[in-house]
């Protein structure tokens, strides 16, 4: 589903308001155009006919009557016929061009004689006065809605002002803070109410967080004793007494299960810190000084078979900690899943990391590389928390991590942003 474009509050309500304007000051200037045009025409008409008037009563009276081309003309004629009231185009000898005129045309017996009245009055001022009529209610609408708009936008952003001070106090909440949200009030019902509800909520979800971090410490530590019990109570136990081949079997195995349960609590304990945003502390890391420290400790495990190629410092900005995980879980990943003991190359160049070992065969469901605890369906082995990991920290810093298979290598490609 395509997502609307964002818009400003006040630059919404502005847009809204000025094409109400708009279109209000279009309708107006199109219903007076016409109102006044007909107001203008009947006044035109009563004039003609109050000059139809004068001219009749003068003939009834014997008063010599002119005609005055084009404005009045007298005319005898033999027959009465219907009145004519129409608008014509004739010439004009005062101003020596064709002109628009609204013309009346009547015929009346008087004293036993029939004349044709024409009186005739131009249409161009008229018109003239109506194009000004209207221009100046434009000009007037537009003024006013200018006026209104900035005066309506002053005092909208004064009105929402304290909405939007609030809501940046939102974005800057954080939950790992200690320092408490500060939210103003307004004399407006609704964001009063807004802050009483913002402050409830971020009290609630803040203590909330603080039980759920206190719990998961907790638990962590908590299962750290038992696990160092146990590990003691067997370590004794081979120590001390006689066992046969089974038994040490089954208690190697039973102290495998016991480092993967470290190894599995250490591994949520960070990925729960990563999660509540503990890990504030940002410093400039050597990355390529932590992977030439990281390959020498595996070579002291006889790991010799990884081969760094660096021509500069690679540095990134992030919790030096949370480095060295990153580090180590990329090639701990390589080395676990690299086939026969095959060369792996770790590469830096710019702000770009690639780590790539030998495999047979490609991930059937690569997109899912990074969730916690996927398995391949032919693998018997789990990814475990390691990749998750790698992703979280990857997403916190914004860095880009990537997987690809081609030629028989495993690769994945870090970028630092």
């Amino acid at each position: 589903m395509k997502v609307a474009k964002k818009t400003k509050l006040i630059k919404k309500t502005s847009k809204t308001f000025l094409l109400t304007g708009l279109v209000l000051t279009v309708l107006s200037s199109i219903v007076l155009y016409f109102y006044t045009k007909s107001l203008l025409q009947d006044q035109v008409e009563e004039s003609l006919y109050s000059t139809e008037a004068r001219v009749v009563d003068a003939l009834k009276n014997d008063q010599i009557v002119l005609s005055f081309p084009p404005i009045t003309q007298l005319k005898k004629v033999q027959h009465i016929r219907p009145e004519i009231l129409k608008d014509t185009i004739i010439y004009d000898p005062s101003q020596d061009e064709m002109e628009a005129f609204r013309e009346l045309s009547t015929y009346k017996e008087i004293k036993g004689q029939i004349y044709k009245i024409t009186v005739r009055n131009l249409v161009v001022e008229s018109e003239d006065i109506l194009v000004a009529i209207v221009f100046s209610n434009i000009t007037i609408f537009v003024l006013a809605f200018l006026f209104l708009f900035f005066f309506n936008t002053t005092k909208n952003i004064k009105l929402w002002n304290p909405f939007f001070t609030n809501l940046e106090q939102m974005k800057k909440f954080s939950l790992s803070s200690n320092e408490e949200i500060q939210l103003v009030d307004s004399d407006v019902l609704e964001f009063s109410e807004l802050k009483d509800e913002i402050l409830l909520l971020t009290s609630k979800v803040k203590n909330d967080y603080e039980n759920l971090k206190q719990f998961t410490e907790n638990v962590s530590h908590e299962m750290q004793t038992p696990l160092a019990i146990i590990q003691a109570k067997i370590d004794n136990i081979i120590n001390e007494h006689d066992i046969n081949d089974k038994q040490f079997e089954q208690i190697s195995s039973i102290q495998k299960d016991i480092q993967r349960l470290k190894h599995l609590n250490q591994r949520v304990t960070i990925l729960t810190k990563i999660d509540n945003n503990q890990f504030v502390k940002v410093e400039n890391v050597n990355i390529t000084k932590l992977l030439k420290e990281k390959i020498e400790n595996f070579k002291e495990l006889e790991i010799n078979y990884i081969s760094l190629n660096s021509k500069n410092d690679l540095i990134a900005s992030m919790d030096i900690y949370l480095a060295d995980i990153l580090i180590n879980n990329l090639i701990s990943n390589a080395i676990k899943h690299n086939f026969e003991e095959k060369d792996i190359s770790i590469t830096t160049e710019n702000k770009t990391l690639v780590i790539s070992n030998y495999g047979q065969n490609e991930l059937l469901h690569p997109e899912k590389l990074f969730m916690r605890f996927y398995r391949e369906v032919n693998s018997v082995q789990s990814s475990g928390l390691g990749l998750a990991i790698l992703k979280k920290i990857c997403d916190l810093y914004k860095f880009d991590l990537s997987y690809n298979f081609s030629e028989n290598q495993h690769s994945f490609t870090l970028v630092f942003k």
